[in-house]
């Protein structure tokens, strides 16, 4: 027994030595990404991006970072603690960014633009075409729906796995780690994910100043240099930044990230006031800024996703008439409400089988809007869609010059590592979430978890190509 235990250590031994060996080869600050290669990869990942934030980030993780090697898996974690920090949809942010650090602002739409098309187009149609058949949906559906699910808790599993083991080496950020993946399992507050990735950093920070100086963080190794400007619009290149970066640009320069958060917070201030100060009736007669004025606040104010912005929007669309008891009695209200609780569950249902973020729900919801108030239906599905992504995206593209600036004080690298410790942990906690999810809504709970079992085997350790596997588990699934 020891002797296998010695030969499968030595294995590992000799596989990382060969993994490390590879990895020096080709360093990401040597790579020439091109707009056609941001092209290239972000329309394949528009199509089999499903199961989530949590989904998302693995794919552009193992793509993007350990397959491609555009940036450090240290550089991918920071931007992804970035967007955990901020409102609106994380993986949307993400990939906004990634094509940012290598090709500027116009880099970054590209490849943002890319990833999010399929699953609003197809949305949109959903929306103008069939939301009144999906009401009960039809078995064979549900089926693809279980077996797309399962595929999307394997792949968040496989991701999981693979950053836990390169971001939480050490005994304190495995705490912190299981920590924040059982806070979040445990509640889910909208302020709760931004709170565990300041709270990670604020452990590490005081970890580092309880040991001596020369064993912190970070210790003895050169800041990043100041990097020189080189327009008043497009952020700097990091010029001599280290090598294995993969940092090109980071879009927009800092006084145009002043501009893009000011006029954010303009855009909320105004909406709100046209929307509260209007004689119309914003129910029985609404318009599209009404429409636009509910999408664009959750999109300011929401942390966590997806997830946490539907009981919101379930809140603002669907109203509902209670009659006051011991137990309250309620009904849904026809005349205020936007759509029907049916329609709105409907689209959620199909929404999950998608490919891109959840948000992506609201090119549905403002299809269904339209209908009812007479709008032409790709314009409502237009402006509920802008109105839900434009602000986290605008606050991405405003903080990331900042960033760089940030990145460079001992207190940010010394924070780095329970930053990014606690964003492990969120991913954690979404498979254990998912797995429960999944089993309490399929038409074949135990046969769903095998499914999953299957993929989790063909994506981490087969290195099956992801579409081949998402193909698979919509063919098992019927």
């Amino acid at each position: 027994m020891a002797s296998q235990y010695k030969d499968t250590s030595q294995a590992v031994d000799v596989h990382a030595q060969g993994r490390a060996e590879d990895e020096e080869e080709i360093h990401p600050s040597d790579l020439e990404v091109n707009f056609s290669d941001i092209a290239k990869q972000f329309s394949l990942l528009g199509w089999i991006g499903f199961g989530g934030p949590a989904a998302h980030i693995g794919l552009f993780q193992k793509r993007l970072v350990e397959k491609l090697r555009w940036v450090t898996s240290g550089v991918f974690m920071e931007l992804f603690a970035l967007a955990q920090c901020l409102p609106g949809p994380t993986s949307t942010q993400v990939s906004f960014a990634m094509g940012t650090v290598r090709q500027g602002t116009f880099g970054g739409l590209l490849s943002g633009a890319l990833f999010q098309a399929p699953g609003a187009i197809m949305m949109t149609c959903v929306g103008i075409a069939a939301a009144h058949t999906l009401t009960n949906p039809p078995p064979y559906l549900r089926a693809i729906i279980a077996g797309l699910s399962a595929i999307s808790v394997a792949m968040i599993a496989s991701a999981a796995k693979g950053l836990l083991t390169k971001m939480c080496g050490t005994n304190l950020l495995a705490l912190i780690a299981t920590f924040s993946a059982a806070a979040a399992v445990f509640c889910n507050p909208p302020w709760l994910f931004p709170a565990l990735i300041v709270g990670g950093g604020i452990t590490t920070i005081i970890h580092n100043f309880m040991l001596p100086e020369n064993k912190r963080t970070g210790a003895g190794a050169a800041p990043p240099p100041r990097p020189q400007a080189t327009s008043s619009v497009e952020a700097p290149l990091l010029e001599g930044a280290p090598r294995d970066d993969g940092l090109k640009s980071l879009g927009v320069s800092m006084s145009v990230g002043a501009v893009l958060a000011s006029l954010w917070l303009v855009v909320l201030i105004a909406v709100t006031v046209l929307s509260n100060t209007t004689t119309y009736d914003h129910r029985k007669d609404a318009t599209l800024l009404d429409l636009f004025n509910v999408f664009y606040r959750c999109g300011s104010l929401v942390y966590g996703g997806g997830q946490v912005v539907l009981p919101i929007l379930m809140n603002d669309l669907v109203k509902y008439e209670c009659v006051e008891g011991r137990v309250p009695e309620c009904q849904e209200d026809p005349v205020n409400s936007w759509m029907t609780a049916e329609q709105f569950y409907a689209g959620l249902g199909i929404v999950q089988a998608m490919p891109g973020p959840l948000f992506n729900f609201s090119a549905y919801l403002g299809a269904l809007f339209a209908s009812k108030f007479g709008y032409p239906l790709v314009l409502g599905s237009a402006v509920a869609w802008l109105g839900l992504f434009g602000p986290g995206v605008a606050l991405m593209f405003a903080a990331m010059p900042y960033w760089t600036h940030v990145r460079r004080f001992p207190l940010y690298r010394y924070a780095l590592p329970g930053l990014n410790a606690a964003g492990v942990g969120l991913i954690l906690s979404s498979v254990f979430k998912m797995t429960i999810s999944i089993y309490g809504l399929s038409p074949f709970p135990t046969t769903t978890l095998c499914l999953g079992l299957c993929a989790f085997t063909a994506v981490d350790t087969m290195k099956v190509f992801e579409p081949v596997v998402v193909l698979g588990g919509i063919g098992l699934g019927l």
